[in-house]
């Protein structure tokens, strides 16, 4: 039998008594905070690189945030998080479903990991789906921008986003520290808060954490149908002015972690939970319950004696359900049960020459039961052994790396599905790159790559309706591995508090796997249904990256940003679909004192470059704004407002699967106060 560990009681006995020990300790005058700073939990290094260096020695693009960064940019999902980060977008399946898109690649060509393993849920098969973690009690995210398959998975074509907390502790602590926060208003009507722990005496390290959030519907400026929609033959009425229906959410959860700490490493473990209850705007009626609980147990140690000097260990169990619940009945169930694990080993310098192995594998059971399960249940496992050096030659060095996989992916004898079927699939990747220093300011990336991806699940085995998508979706179970040959160049400039960076990239797919209309249309209990099938199509995926930080007067900062993807089917010289337009943007950031203030722009094209049976998109232009104020206290705290699309445009993202029947909010503003000690 399942046991699933009951939310409210946690909440109520667990939980709650934390967030009240917080408030508590903030509202305590013996601590004493210099106003003028902000604490915040160390930065652990960046993802991209075992070598633990920094982002700027990287020779992949790699974007981090963190501390108070990341808390005034947090958004309710992970993908609105991330958007406005050059070359990622969002694939803003409403307000509450929201995975990031890397370079115009979505799904399981971009993993999302939590500390470096996997997050398992169902939010790849379907874009309705939420990813399973809440930017709430994340501490730091990392996003590599391109191929990072060597590392992390084969799958990983598009890129990797890391989410990063302290749930284990990972370095000594002798005292306490955390942070709380709460927010309200938005376009959403938010209500959220959350707190975050850490306790030690230097040997030993508790961490507890918890987080509430609420969202009403959605309040738009205009219809949630776009007129280009409205005006196809038998396309919906323009109904629902000014808000997005069954947009509502409501959700929360914590963790409770301990770990043994000492000079040169750690041994610890965690168990997290999380509950989220949403709407699913593409149909009135319907809604998500979805419970995720997960086991962690991570060590690791440096500096050791003899050629291993040092280990990494990682593993995560993780039992993920949610249902679909129409007018309050459960019509269909999904589950994702697993565990992942990695083992890391880094061997002494031999000569200018440093570097890691590791292996990976981890082992997933998904079911879908219900009238609307369009894929059966099946049981993937994948193994890997990898290998990255690092060569230094002076102040230059070269890189390069290889991957040798297994997958299995075996459906399961099902009814609406058939008998029992099979794939396995031998995807190997490897890459050469290296770092040129130019001077002390400049310097010049690159890196080429060989990456294979082994299809997905429902690439393979999907055969029904998908009602989010109103499709009728088709597998194909005889596909073999995606391959692609990328090249990808970046030109950094760094002095002082400036930097600028430009990047390119190139992309040559050999089978792309996507999903294609066919033009007929399937029955199912009376409705027609556009049939869609997963096909393996050559396609090229190239463009431009662009980023700069120039502090042109004291206190004040001036940030540029600007990305463009382009993408195309070869086999027939048509765009490919839901492929980003181009985009720039541009802020002043101000920061002196007590007090803070940001204009930020964005400018997103309109995108014709569109796909068969594909709408155009108009382009829009958001503005922002953020001001904050360090009260004159002994403890750390921060009052903010955020304010967002100040000229009330309608927001529609070329990206977004519902980009026709639903939009960003409308004009806003959201209050909120944090604190850290």
């Amino acid at each position: 039998m399942h046991y699933a560990p009951n939310v409210q009681v946690l909440n109520t006995f667990v939980f709650r008594p934390i967030l009240i020990a917080v408030a508590m300790t903030l509202a305590s005058p013996s601590i004493a905070a210099d106003t003028n700073t902000t604490i915040d939990l160390p930065t652990v290094p960046v993802t991209g690189n075992p070598l633990g260096v920094s982002s700027d020695s990287l020779v992949v693009p790699v974007s981090v945030l963190s501390g108070r960064e990341l808390s005034l940019k947090r958004e309710s999902t992970l993908g609105d998080t991330l958007s406005g980060i050059p070359g990622v977008s969002a694939t803003q399946f409403g307000p509450n479903s929201s995975r990031p898109i890397i370079r115009g690649l979505d799904g399981e060509r971009v993993r999302i990991m939590q500390n470096g393993i996997g997050i398992l849920d169902a939010s790849s098969l379907s874009f309705d789906h939420a990813v399973g973690i809440d930017p709430l009690i994340i501490e730091q995210i990392d996003v590599v921008r391109g191929p990072a398959a060597l590392l992390y998975g084969g799958s990983a074509m598009g890129g990797v986003v890391n989410a990063i907390d302290h749930r284990i502790p990972k370095e000594q602590l002798d005292g306490i520290t955390g942070r709380a926060e709460t927010r309200f208003g938005g376009p959403d009507n938010t209500r959220n808060g959350a707190a975050v722990i850490d306790i030690g005496n230097g040997q030993f390290a508790i961490h507890a954490d918890a987080y509430t959030r609420e969202t009403s519907d959605l309040d738009i400026p205009g219809y949630a149908v776009s007129r280009r929609k409205s005006e196809q033959p038998g396309g919906p009425a323009r109904e629902n002015r000014g808000q997005l229906v069954n947009s509502s959410a409501k959700g929360d959860g914590g963790a409770l972690g301990a770990a043994l700490t000492f000079d040169n490493g750690y041994i610890g473990a965690s168990f997290s939970t999380l509950s989220n209850n949403y709407g699913v705007v593409a149909e009135e009626n319907v809604r998500i319950d979805m419970q995720s609980d997960r086991w962690d147990v991570a060590s690791e140690f440096t500096d050791l004696s003899g050629i291993i000097n040092r280990v990494k260990f990682r593993i995560a169990h993780t039992d993920y359900e949610h249902r679909e619940l129409e007018d309050g009945e459960v019509g269909t169930t999904f589950t994702n049960r697993g565990i992942e694990s990695s083992v890391e080993l880094g061997h002494l310098p031999i000569g200018q020459l440093n570097g890691v192995v590791g292996y990976q594998f981890n082992n997933t059971n998904f079911e879908a039961l219900g009238d609307e399960a369009f894929v059966p249940s099946v049981n993937t496992q994948n193994q890997a052994l990898y290998v990255y050096e690092e060569l230094a030659i002076d102040q230059h060095k070269v890189t390069f790396g290889g991957r040798l996989g297994h997958t299995a992916v075996d459906a399961k004898t099902h009814a609406n599905f058939g008998a029992a079927q099979q794939n396995s699939f031998n995807p190997n990747s490897f890459a050469l790159g290296g770092l040129y220093s130019i001077d002390s300011h400049w310097s010049l990336t690159g890196n080429l790559s060989h990456n294979e991806r082994a299809p997905s699940y429902f690439e393979l085995y999907a055969n029904g309706a998908h009602v989010a998508t109103g499709q009728f979706e088709v597998g194909n179970a005889d596909f073999k591995k995606e391959r692609s040959n990328g090249i990808d160049a970046q030109l950094r400039w760094k002095d002082a508090k400036n930097s600028f960076s430009v990047g390119t990239y190139y992309t040559r797919f050999s089978n792309f796997i996507g999903l294609f209309g066919t033009g007929n249309e399937i029955d199912v209990d009376g409705e027609l249904l556009p049939e869609a099938k997963f096909m393996a199509v050559p396609a090229t995926f190239k463009g431009l990256e662009a980023e700069a930080k120039l502090n042109i007067a004291d206190h004040l900062n001036l940030n540029l940003l600007g990305d463009y993807v382009h993408a195309k089917d070869e086999r027939n010289d048509k765009y490919l679909p839901r492929i980003a337009p181009l985009r720039l943007g541009a802020g002043l950031h101000y920061q002196h004192n007590s007090i803070g203030a940001r204009l930020d722009v964005l400018k997103a094209f309109g995108q014709d470059r569109t796909a068969e049976n594909e709408l155009k998109t108009d382009g829009y232009t958001n503005v922002s704004a953020l001001v904050s104020y360090k009260l004159p206290t002994k403890l750390n705290l921060e009052l903010f407002a955020k304010a967002n699309n100040l000229l009330n445009q309608e927001i529609r993202d070329h990206a977004s699967f519902l980009k026709d029947i639903s939009m960003q909010g409308q004009r806003s503003i959201l209050f909120g106060l944090r604190g850290d000690f």
